[in-house]
């Protein structure tokens, strides 16, 4: 069975927008949450759940961007399509290996 890349796309944006609807009830959750218990332990795993969470909403909005924009899948440093596995595994992704290998260093 093949899928057009239309519908490909169409699901890929479906399951960002699931992620991100997850992903700003967590937000909102965390931060509701009363952060002075006194524990500075707990008081920095809290803020480290925020920080991931703010960046997971923030790849999950560039990603939704990026289709609207029909830019998906294009990666960012070199403008080369970003292979279809990779965006399987990484939805957000926007470089391609070797583009974000040369970033890491």
């Amino acid at each position: 069975m093949t899928i057009d890349i239309d519908s490909r796309f169409a699901m890929v944006h479906a399951a960002l927008t699931d992620e991100l609807d997850r992903q700003t009830a967590r937000l909102k959750e965390l931060t509701e949450m009363n952060a002075d218990t006194g524990d500075p332990g707990e008081s920095h795993t809290r803020d480290a759940l925020l920080a991931e969470t703010r960046r997971s909403v923030e790849q999950v909005t560039g990603a939704l961007r990026r289709i609207a924009e029909g830019a998906y899948g294009q990666c960012e440093g070199c403008a080369g399509a970003i292979p279809a596995e990779r965006l399987e595994i990484l939805p957000h992704a926007r470089f391609c290996v070797p583009c974000r290998q040369k970033q890491v260093g």
